[in-house]
């Protein structure tokens, strides 16, 4: 049986997060496994996320989001020796629920390259 995949919002999900309150601080964190080669540009899917980065950049920016940490994970310490590991995680600190919300629904905001990049993702809210 081959796994489901998840790169894009779970309306439910998001439906719930928007009833929380507009002015709580939340940190979002990013589990990212990238496509070896991302068909529609012959990048790797890596290189992809680079670029969505990028044009993603003035929208973290207007949001005032900070990025608290983005990097590889190298090992399990706790846990199956031999779990597959994420390509990236990232930590992303939003001051307010309406500021993550703002800028996921800001017109022209590149969530279409992040889904070209990624093979399996988890958005995950933090407190």
């Amino acid at each position: 049986m081959e796994e489901k995949s998840h790169t894009e919002i779970n309306t439910e999900q998001l439906k719930a997060f928007a009833q929380l309150p507009m002015d709580k601080p939340v940190v979002m964190l990013n589990l990212l496994k990238f496509k070896e080669t991302v068909i529609e540009t012959g990048l790797t899917g890596a290189e992809s996320y680079k670029n969505y980065m990028k044009a993603a950049m003035p929208f973290f920016q207007k949001a005032n989001a900070e990025i608290l940490y983005m990097g590889k994970p190298q090992r399990t310490l706790i846990g199956p020796a031999d779990e597959n590991l994420w390509d990236k995680i990232l930590l992303i600190k939003y001051n307010t629920v309406a500021d993550f919300l703002g800028m996921v629904k800001a017109e022209g905001y590149p969530s279409h390259l992040r889904d070209q990049a990624l093979l399996d993702s988890r958005l995950i809210q933090c407190d």
